[in-house]
């Protein structure tokens, strides 16, 4: 996938699950992006594991389903991101 393309999932994915996950999520519209892009990430490795049983580094593609996983994904970056820095804050 092209660089156009992964700004593309990643601006779509991040700012669909900042509006899903509660609460506020600061970073502006580069964080969002990278949000996003780990999202693809880390949900394209998630649906590959599932597939295939072995935990492989796989980003999702341009489409639905793809928009799906790197959403997924993302929440999941949000969850942990905010689960880290909570506890390093204390």
């Amino acid at each position: 996938m092209n660089i156009i393309a992964w700004v593309v999932l990643g601006l779509l994915a991040g700012a669909i699950a900042k509006a899903i996950y509660p609460g506020h999520q600061g970073g502006g519209i580069l964080g969002t992006i990278l949000l996003g892009v780990i999202g693809a990430f880390v949900g394209g490795s998630l649906a590959m594991f599932l597939e295939t049983g072995k935990l492989a580094l796989a980003s999702s593609a341009l489409s639905i389903p793809g928009v799906a996983l790197a959403v997924l994904g993302a929440i999941i970056a949000i969850f942990i991101w905010n689960a880290i820095s909570r506890s390093s804050a204390v």
